[in-house]
This record gives structure tokens, sequence and C-alpha cells, in this order.
């Protein structure tokens, strides 16, 4: 009887083992969080307000991300590493501060383990910010 017990309880975690670990698999890494907000009662889609962009030690964990018009981004450095977030972009090693119409202006400092805003974006386009740090940081967003 004690050893049914044992394997009962030793099949159990193997099922359980399994079970988070195809959990973990099924994720999708890189993808935005988008929090959404919509009025009640409405049938259209709602609107995402803001969305997050992850920084890692020298880079954007993502390299693009698409916005609604009106939407905010987040960025959050999950690294110990601090980074200037500014308009531009890094162009074959080189820095390219560049401040584009209709993108609102950034100069936004971490000193890791932080989180700031930028937005909201208001106007259609393509804008780009980069890491005046960490060369060949860029990041694409692109508005709709």
């Amino acid at each position: 009887m004690k050893q049914s017990r044992i394997r009962v309880v030793l099949i159990s975690l193997v099922v359980l083992a399994l079970g988070s670990i195809l959990l973990v698999a099924c994720q999708r890494p890189g993808v935005s969080t988008a929090h959404s907000s919509g009025s009640s009662g409405s049938a259209s889609a709602s609107t995402p307000t803001s969305v997050t962009v992850h920084m890692g030690d020298s880079n954007f964990l993502q390299p693009s991300v698409t916005l609604s018009k009106g939407a905010t981004l987040t960025l959050t450095d999950d690294a110990t590493v601090p980074h200037i977030i500014q308009n531009g972009s890094w162009v074959n090693g080189a820095a390219q501060p560049a401040a584009e119409a209709g993108a609102p202006t950034v100069n936004l400092q971490f000193q890791g383990n932080d989180t700031q805003n930028v937005g909201p974006f208001n106007t259609a386009g393509t804008f780009h910010l980069y890491c005046t740090i960490h060369p060949n940081m860029n990041l694409t967003v692109v508005v709709q």
C-alpha cells in the first residue's frame, strides 16, 4: 500500500512538472504588454493606452513596438544598468540624435530597475528612440 501511494505522488509530481514546462514553453518572448481601456456598452474594440517595452543590459528586449494614436509607451529598465533614452538612433555605430515631427521629445535617464513613460504618441508615423550610452540600442515606435 505504501508503494502505491508513493507511485501516485511521483506520477502527480511528474504531471505537474510537465504542465509547468508546457506553460512556460507556450509563452511568446518579446511580446509587448498592452493595457486596454474601452467604453462600456461599446461594440468597438478597445484601444491600448499603454504598451510596455523592457530594457536589458544594453538592448531593448524587442526592437520595435506598435502603438495606437494617443497611447503611451512605458519603458522598464530590468537591469541594474543606467540608460539615457533620447529621440534618434544608432546608424552604423554612430549616434544620430533626431527631432522627428510628431514624436514626443524624449530625454529620460534610468538608473536601473526603474520605469518611465513616454508620450502620448498623438501622431501616426514611425519614430526612433535610442540609448545614448549603449551602441546600437535602438527602438522603433510605429504609431497607427
